[in-house]
C-alpha cells in the first residue's frame, strides 16, 4: 500500500510517498481501507516533532479517517468487514490503509460522503466537547470564537448557534469573516484592523463574553481574556499562531472566570461512552442539516504535503481533505 511517510522530523517538503506493507490487525482493532483523511493543525506539528506525543519514525500523519473496514480483530463484535466508517487514529491516516482502535470507530452516515466524513470527527468532536462538556454553554449566552474561519473555529461558530448562543466570530480577513456569517455568526471582528477587547466590550454592552473559544493562542489571547465577563470560561483549544501565551493570573482572579483546557483526543480515549454520545448527537444535527462541513479543497495523496503547507500558511477556510 502507499503511505506518505515522515522519516525525519521537518516540514511538509520532507515527507515521502512510499510503498509499505499493510499493517496487521490486533484483537481490539480494525483495519480500514482509507477513502479520505482530514488535514488538521496537529498534523503540521507532529511531523516537526512539536506535538504532545511523538510517534516512532517512520510514521504517517493524519488522524481523521473515513473508509471501509477491511479486517477486524477477534474481540471486535460491533463492526464487520465492509462497513463504511469514520474513525480517529493517533496517526497513520495519510495512507491507503490504517489501523484504528474499535472503540473510536463509528458507522458513517449513508448520506455523508467520505470527504465530508473525513472532515467531521475531530473538528466537530473538539468543538462540541469544548462547548458542552468544558464550557457548559447555555442558550442565550455570548461566545467569542478566535480563528473563526479555520477547521475547528468554523465548527464552533456552527455549534454555538445550534446550542442557542450569540456568536461573535473573529478572524483576519473580510473573506474569512464573510464565511463565518454564512455559518451563523451574529457579529464579526477583524482583529487585524480592530481592537479586539474594545470591540467585544462594545458588542456586549460592556459585559464581556461568557465563553471564549481559542484555537489560536499568540497575541490575541490576553486581549480576549480581558474581554471575558464575570464567571466566563476561556477554552484553550490550541496554538495555531505558534506561540503559547503566558497569562497574568490576576485576570481570572478579578473576573471570577475559569481557564479551561480542551484535549478532545484524550477525552475520546479516556471517556469513550461520553464521546460516543456526543458523536451521536453531532450526527443527528448532520442528518437534520443543522451542521455541514465546509470543504476548502481536496488533494490526492501524492499532493498531501501541499495541503499541509496551505494549512501552515493560513490559506485554509474550513477543512482540507486528502482523498485516496
Amino acid at each position: 500500500m502507499k503511505a506518505l511517510l515522515c522519516k525525519k522530523h521537518g516540514g511538509p517538503e520532507d515527507l515521502v510517498l512510499e510503498d509499505i506493507e499493510s499493517p496487521k490487525v490486533c484483537d481490539e482493532q480494525v483495519l480500514i481501507t482509507v477513502k479520505a483523511c482530514g488535514v488538521n493543525f496537529p498534523d503540521t506539528l507532529i511531523i516537526r516533532g512539536l506535538y504532545q506525543f511523538k510517534p516512532a519514525l517512520p510514521f504517517s500523519p493524519g488522524s481523521d479517517v473515513a473508509g471501509v473496514i477491511k479486517a477486524i480483530g477477534d474481540e471486535v463484535k460491533h463492526l464487520k468487514v465492509g462497513d463504511e466508517v469514520i474513525a480517529l487514529v493517533p496517526h497513520g491516516g495519510f495512507a491507503e490503509e490504517c489501523l484504528a482502535d474499535a472503540n473510536i470507530v463509528f458507522p458513517k452516515p449513508q448520506n455523508m460522503s467520505f470527504v465530508n466524513a473525513a472532515s467531521f470527527l475531530m473538528a466537530y468532536g473538539t468543538s462540541y466537547h469544548a462547548l458542552k462538556d468544558r464550557a457548559n454553554l447555555q442558550k442565550g449566552e455570548t461566545m467569542l470564537v478566535l480563528g473563526a474561519s479555520g477547521g475547528v473555529g468554523l465548527t464552533a461558530v456552527e455549534l454555538g448557534k445550534v446550542m442557542g448562543a450569540k456568536v461573535i466570530a473573529a478572524a483576519s480577513t473580510t473573506e474569512k469573516l464573510d464565511l463565518c456569517k454564512e455559518y451563523g455568526a451574529d457579529e464579526v471582528i477583524n482583529y487585524r484592523e480592530e481592537d479586539l477587547k474594545a470591540r467585544v466590550k462594545e458588542l456586549t454592552g460592556g459585559k464581556g463574553v461568557d465563553v471564549v473559544y481559542d484555537p489560536v493562542g499568540g497575541d490575541y489571547t490576553e486581549a480576549a481574556l480581558r474581554a471575558t465577563g464575570w464567571k466566563g470560561r476561556y477554552l484553550v483549544i490550541g496554538f495555531a499562531a505558534g506561540r503559547i501565551p503566558k497569562i497574568p493570573l490576576n485576570l481570572p482572579l478579578l473576573k471570577g472566570c475559569a481557564i479551561v483546557g480542551v484535549f478532545w483526543g484524550a477525552f475520546a480515549q479516556r471517556e469513550p461512552k461520553n464521546n460516543f454520545t456526543n458523536t451521536q448527537e453531532l450526527l443527528k444535527w448532520f442528518y437534520s442539516g443543522d451542521i455541514k462541513p465546509h470543504i476548502h479543497k481536496v488533494f490526492p495523496l501524492a499532493e498531501a504535503a501541499e495541503a499541509l503547507k496551505e494549512l501552515e500558511e493560513r490559506k485554509v477556510r474550513g477543512k482540507v481533505v486528502i482523498r485516496m
